[in-house]
């Protein structure tokens, strides 16, 4: 089993116990922005003496102003901006193509993606599909398998998904991914389908992949307050929603009557876990929290996020919706 590390570890100690490993790497991590739990992430990542840290984001101001953080820390880690625009699978593709042609770049041994919307307004993405699921999941499906061939060429790459324990609000919707044209949305529901995505997608790539040397983790960082993907709810009335909802479920969560906050660096300290514990090899495509292996008799994991048939027909329909196959 892995080495279980105390569940409020930081990411900056978990980096100093890796620092072998996460010397002379190369990370690409999504949605990085200043008030991104991915930003103390990526700066306790510079600390390690990596090759090069990516930092991929929509907007390049904010990209830079972590960049700027990360430089003058430490001028000696090289650091590069991507533009990469999750709500357009034609942007993603431009991004990926972007990556593809960086000579200097040969290999990306670990991809983080972290990025993601939570609990917005009904909206569809210019490709027609739900905005959570199209830029929590099928923006990223699509970048990971654009820059597979960077991903093979490190010999230990990783992918690590950021997923939540919201994946218990709902399985994939199979016949109805767009909940009826809005007329049946549930903000919820759908921020639940993209977490269960972000999981199956993990099990996908250990499944095709894992002969391959390639390793694969869904991670849910825990509750974080303060940061932007919150920024637009209102929080006491959404957590009266999330208890009606979880009671409705039957999940333990909807009677538990304090929730557990954890910092930004708690949070990613299980990015870390998952981009560099070594035993995880045996738990390939697993689903990680307070830095070690779920477990489904203690922890909430619905079945319907673990279930390898599930992950094969997401990956079908992913395929499908994005106009092209991976096979592997």
């Amino acid at each position: 089993m892995p080495f279980s590390h105390p569940s409020k570890s930081s990411c900056n100690e978990l980096v100093s116990y890796y620092a072998d490993a996460t010397k002379g790497k190369t990370i690409l991590t999504t949605g990085v922005s200043p008030t991104s739990i991915s930003a103390p992430f990526v700066r306790a990542l510079a600390t390690a003496g990596p090759r090069l840290l990516i930092l991929a984001g929509r907007n390049l101001d904010k990209l830079q102003q972590v960049a700027d953080e990360i430089t003058t820390a430490h001028p000696e880690v090289d650091v590069r901006l991507l533009q990469l625009d999750l709500g357009s699978l034609s942007a993603v593709r431009k991004a990926a193509e972007e990556v593809n042609v960086w000579d200097d770049v040969p290999v990306i041994d670990v991809l983080v993606t972290n990025a993601g919307i939570m609990a917005t307004p009904y909206v569809l993405s210019p490709d027609g599909y739900e905005s959570q699921f199209a830029v929590n999941h099928l923006a990223h499906f699509l970048f990971v398998n654009l820059v597979m061939d960077k991903l093979l060429a490190s010999p230990s790459p990783r992918v690590v998904s950021a997923t939540s324990k919201g994946h218990r609000f709902s399985p994939i919707r199979w016949g109805d991914i767009n909940f009826d044209n809005g007329d049946t949305y549930d903000k919820w529901a759908a921020y639940g389908q993209s977490k269960t995505a972000n999981m199956l997608l993990a099990i996908s790539l250990a499944d095709k992949l894992g002969q391959k040397g390639l390793q694969a983790y869904s991670v849910h960082p825990g509750t974080i307050a303060g940061t932007g993907l919150a920024s637009h709810l209102d929080m006491s009335a959404d957590v009266a929603l999330l208890k009606a909802r979880d009671q409705l479920l039957g999940n333990p969560e909807g009677w538990n009557r304090v929730t557990e906050y954890v910092t930004p660096e708690q949070g990613t300290a299980t990015y870390v876990f998952a981009a560099f514990e070594p035993t995880l090899i045996e738990r390939n495509g697993a689903y990680l929290l307070d830095c070690r292996v779920g477990d489904p008799y203690v922890d909430t994991i619905m079945p319907w996020a673990t279930s390898s048939i599930e992950a094969e027909r997401l990956w079908r329909l992913s395929e499908s919706i994005v106009g092209q196959k991976f096979t592997y």
